[in-house]
């Protein structure tokens, strides 16, 4: 019996020791962008700058985003840029890189298709938070199959992490 208690002791003390090595687990939820002006990306091929043999740029312009931040303000979270993992008429997600320069508080970056960046990280302090992007898309042609005259159109996300 007192090898049995001494095994559940050990037991205990492994769990507890366990729970205290966990990070607290943070909230992660989409943020509704819905006011903004223009979230839909359609490509339109004309405009592409060949980069070598094998891809080009496609500068696409600003974005600008209206993230409904009212039910996070005083909390402290990271945001999240979150390019779509499915893209119709993409093979592959080495086919395509976003690249984005943020015009305010959001950090610059790339990513590509199913990739999820931190773009902030802070204190949420007002009700929207307000950007603009401007979206260059990296593409490899060999990993498109769109039907012909139709364009490359996703919509990319946010979301928001709560911290504890």
């Amino acid at each position: 019996m007192h090898a049995f208690l001494k095994t559940a002791a050990c037991a205990g003390l492994l769990l507890c020791l366990l729970c205290l090595a966990l990070p607290a687990s943070a909230l992660v939820a989409r943020l509704d962008d819905s006011t903004s002006p223009r979230a839909q990306v359609n490509t339109d091929f004309r405009s592409a700058q060949p980069i070598d043999g094998n891809s080009f740029n496609l500068p696409f312009g600003r974005i600008e985003y209206r993230l409904a931040t009212a039910p996070y303000i005083g909390r402290r979270a990271r945001i999240f840029y979150v390019i779509p993992a499915g893209i119709p008429g993409l093979r592959s997600p080495s086919g395509l890189q976003v690249q984005w320069r943020g015009n305010g508080a959001f950090a610059s970056g790339t990513a590509r298709p199913g990739e999820r960046v931190p773009v902030w990280s802070g204190t949420v302090a007002t009700p929207w938070m307000n950007e603009t992007f401007e979206l260059t898309l990296r593409i490899d042609p060999r990993e498109l199959r769109l039907p012909s005259g139709a364009s490359l159109s996703f919509e990319s996300i946010f979301e928001i992490e709560t911290l504890p």
